[in-house]
């Protein structure tokens, strides 16, 4: 990512950034540095001597302040160069044509203080890491930056009239955007039906474990002589501890949701796709739709369940489960999902089709932007039936999958049902060395019976599709798979840049093969997970026709 900019040192004069990081920066080292804190304020106590306290606050508060005078950028014609480091001095030069994103995001600080943090992202970035991060500035210039650091992509200007009116481009682009995502309060029922809560409250329960609560709650007096007796009431105890951790689970899932995704938006503009979202800490994304591979919808079990999915991008070079919809009615998302998925404008006009020939693709005929219901999952522009935006739009959603025929079921229960063998072997090598009560065998019947619909599930949930191309839009590959979490990916055939044919020891005894899309883009592999072996050259020639040559 870092590259000399040419020509030398020649461009615009360097910028700070805004003076009220000197009210921001100080705060947030304080608070990262708490422990250190805390640990000098014991050392000053024990010691009796307050330096100790005072002397690590100074240094912190000292260092946070130096940063505003070490650190300068500018935007140049073809670069964007970012100083920083006071010992250790570093320069970041990114190529204007190499910004695939720009992120807009403020905390609650920022927000009293009127400023922003501005984000730039790219390919390289994405893979290693390192960000480019302009940390506080005013408010009012982040549009104008931002709208100029995404000029590249080809969005067109406002007109005289408009500027006349003073209104800038970026007001200009906003206003003519189309809303094709909208959070509602109620979708929040949703957050506790995946793993997120599991997520923040299993490292708390485990430290707490960790550091006794075990042995408090199992090995004191009172457990004891709950033990000594009745049965019952330990198992009461562990159903009670158990519905506490669900309540916990639920709990914190629901606030993590509220707190990320209040007021989301996604916003379409033709060239590039914005996201606004969160309650304490506002973000703002900026996403290039022609670095858009496709999108895939996540579907864990028990959102699925209930009506409910969560919808991602498959974007090049951002984030590989870059997030559109989080846990909303399968309805809205697919409605999001037909408008991402719809014929899109290119940059400069009509675009070529997917492999650059000089067919344009068609615009949406007689669509105002406009905001529409979340419970359709029609876009604006689908309004008349049969039409040829009609059918790209929803195809990839309401394609019929491929089975991949009695092998690949025949896999599905032998992977599930072998721990359930397992442990039908283990109960009776201890059945026959010692008396067993029979209620033990109930162990290996619950955990079969699991396994049976576990893996017809499973099976289900496995298959594959292609959408042929047409003259308006390329070849499509849509591929599902899982269970306990299932994702329905639709990948472009223009994205994909090679393929994969694999077999293991198994697979080659029954007949199938995993075949791999690999793509810059999104989670980069893409399966599609035993499918019959005559079947795999025949997708591989369907989705990119000419790619195995001769055979």
């Amino acid at each position: 990512m870092t590259e000399p900019l040419p020509g030398g040192d020649i461009g615009p004069p360097w910028a700070r950034l805004d003076q009220r990081m000197l009210l921001v920066h100080p705060v947030t080292e304080v608070i990262r540095f708490i422990p250190v804190l805390i640990g000098s304020l014991i050392l000053g106590t024990s010691s009796g001597n307050p330096a100790w306290s005072i002397i690590p606050l100074a240094l912190i508060v000292g260092f946070a302040i130096t940063r505003w005078f070490t650190t300068t950028y500018r935007v140049g014609p073809t670069h964007v160069e970012l100083r920083t480091g006071l010992l250790q001095r570093r320069e970041l030069s990114v190529p204007r044509s190499r910004i695939r994103s720009v992120d807009i995001e403020s905390d609650l600080l920022h927000r009293a203080l009127g400023l922003a943090v501005v984000v730039i992202g790219t390919g390289q970035q994405a893979d290693s890491g390192e960000k480019f991060k302009l940390d506080s500035l005013d408010t009012r210039v982040v549009p104008a930056l931002r709208a100029e650091l995404l000029a590249h992509t080809g969005r067109p200007a406002a007109g005289p009239d408009v500027l006349a009116a003073g209104v800038t481009d970026e007001e200009a682009a906003r206003a003519q955007s189309t809303e094709i995502g909208h959070w509602r309060p109620q979708w929040v029922r949703y957050a506790p039906l995946s793993l997120t809560g599991f997520a923040v409250i299993a490292p708390v329960v485990g430290a707490a474990f960790q550091y006794g609560l075990g042995e408090w709650l199992f090995e004191s007096e009172t457990a004891q002589e709950i033990g000594d007796r009745a049965v019952a009431a330990i198992v009461l105890a562990v159903l009670g501890l158990i519905a506490v951790i669900v309540l916990l689970v639920s709990l914190a899932a629901c606030t993590r949701y509220l707190t990320t995704y209040f007021g989301l938006r996604v916003l379409n503009d033709g060239r590039t796709l914005h996201l606004r979202h969160g309650l304490f800490t506002t973000r703002q994304l900026t996403l290039d739709l022609a670095r858009f591979r496709g999108a895939t919808v996540n579907e864990p079990l028990l959102l699925r369940l209930s009506g409910a999915a969560e919808l991602e991008a498959i974007m090049v070079g951002e984030n590989p489960r870059q997030k559109i919809l989080p846990q909303a009615p399968r309805a809205a998302v697919e409605r999001t999902l037909a408008e991402l998925l719809s014929p899109r404008a290119r940059p400069g006009g009509a675009a070529a089709g997917p492999s650059g020939e000089g067919r344009p693709w068609p615009q949406a005929a007689d669509a105002e932007p406009a905001r529409i219901d979340e419970h359709t999952a029609r876009p604006p522009f689908a309004s008349k039936p049969g039409t040829a935006t009609e059918f790209v739009s929803v195809a990839q959603m309401t394609a019929r999958l491929t089975r991949h025929g009695p092998a690949a079921r025949r896999r599905r229960y032998t992977r599930a049902l072998f721990p359930a063998v397992l442990l039908a072997f283990a109960v009776l090598a201890i059945a026959l060395d010692t008396h067993l009560s029979p209620w033990w065998w109930l162990l290996p019947v619950i955990a079969a019976s699991l396994a049976i619909a576990l893996a017809e599930d499973r099976y289900r949930g496995l298959g594959h599709a292609v959408l042929p191309r047409t003259a308006n839009s390329p070849a499509w590959l849509i591929t599902r798979a899982g269970s306990l979490d299932r994702d329905r990916d639709c990948l472009e055939a223009p994205g994909v840049i090679g393929w994969t044919v694999r077999q293991s020891f198994w697979q080659r005894r029954s007949g199938v093969a995993t075949v791999i899309a690999a793509t810059a883009a999104g989670k980069k592999r893409y399966h599609v997970i035993d499918i019959p072996l005559p079947q795999a050259w025949s997708l591989i020639e369907a989705v990119t026709p000419g790619a195995l040559g001769r055979r």
